[in-house]
């Protein structure tokens, strides 16, 4: 009697498409988020070919419902809140992305520095502190009163609030990697402390930093929207979100598209970064991929 053993084995995917499929199937909310994401940014760099123009202004067919001439309607100038709409993506996406990008760069640069030696880090953190007891949006409206309205002003206006927290998330890492065997080596070895730093250590902060980006970006669209809003942002004439809903608050009860579609797509942007970012640490996070593959 001869026994026989049967084998399972498990075909993986051929070729790039079959890889491509099987990352979307191990990680959907990331092809999700990346999808939509894309799909905006295209929105804002064709925005030209797509709308009209954002600033003219006819009073002749102000508060015009959505119609086939105006697909979003109009304003109380006449302006067509289509056209506002696309062209306020880019504000948008233009300082979410830039916020996201510089907060995580200084915020990267100080947290190194700071979790790695001692005397920096006792007082780099007393100010990071300061920083963080003051209100975000408080701190960003007194920015934006001393320097003025602009897109340039809003953007360093978010920046400052968020390096703090940029940096209370570095130095948390590097005060974990420090301790490890391998760092240890490299100083025993006499490795000095910049290739220590850029070798050793920056490669391990590369996943839950890009992570904490996804919603620095996420929380600087709400910012500035929230700015705008309350007429402390970009300038008014300027087709932002936010504008476009400080102008819609006082028709909304009559004429409630002016606010209501770039209210949705702002809330659409900010879930997909979400998505995106949470779809990131599950990807990114060893412990969570070995359970999801």
């Amino acid at each position: 009697m001869v026994a026989t053993s049967t084998e399972f084995v498990i075909e993986r995917p051929q070729g790039w498409l079959g890889r491509v499929l099987e990352f979307a199937r191990r990680n959907p909310t990331v092809v999700i988020g990346t999808s939509i994401l894309a799909l905006m940014a295209a929105v804002a760099v064709f925005a030209p070919w797509l709308a009209t123009d954002p600033l003219f202004i006819n009073p002749i067919d102000r508060l015009k419902p959505p119609s086939k001439e105006f697909w979003f309607g109009t304003d109380h100038l006449g302006r067509d809140v289509y056209a506002r709409t696309v062209f306020g993506t880019r504000i948008s996406l233009t300082v979410g992305l830039a916020v996201a990008t510089f907060s995580t760069a200084i915020g990267l640069a100080i947290g190194l520095v700071a979790g790695y030696i001692r005397i920096v880090d006792a007082i780099v953190m007393r100010i990071m502190d300061g920083l963080m007891a003051i209100p975000g949006i408080l701190f960003a409206i007194a920015l934006m009163a001393l320097f003025g309205s602009s897109v340039q002003n809003v953007i360093i206006a978010i920046t400052v609030p968020e390096v703090p927290r940029v940096v209370r998330l570095v130095r948390a890492v590097v005060l974990t990697i420090r301790e490890q065997p391998f760092v240890e080596a490299a100083v025993a070895s006499g490795t000095r402390l910049p290739r220590i730093l850029v070798r050793h250590i920056l490669p391990n902060i590369f996943a839950p930093l890009i992570v904490q980006a996804t919603y620095v970006c996420a929380s600087a669209v709400i910012v500035e929207a929230l700015l705008s809003f309350l007429g402390a942002g970009t300038p008014p004439e300027v087709p932002s979100w936010g504008n476009m809903m400080a102008d819609g608050r006082v028709y909304f009860q009559i004429k409630p598209w002016i606010l209501l579609f770039p209210g949705i797509c702002l809330a659409l942007m900010v879930l997909t970064v979400n998505v995106l970012g949470d779809g990131l640490r599950d990807t990114l996070d060893p412990r969570i991929a070995r359970r999801m593959g």
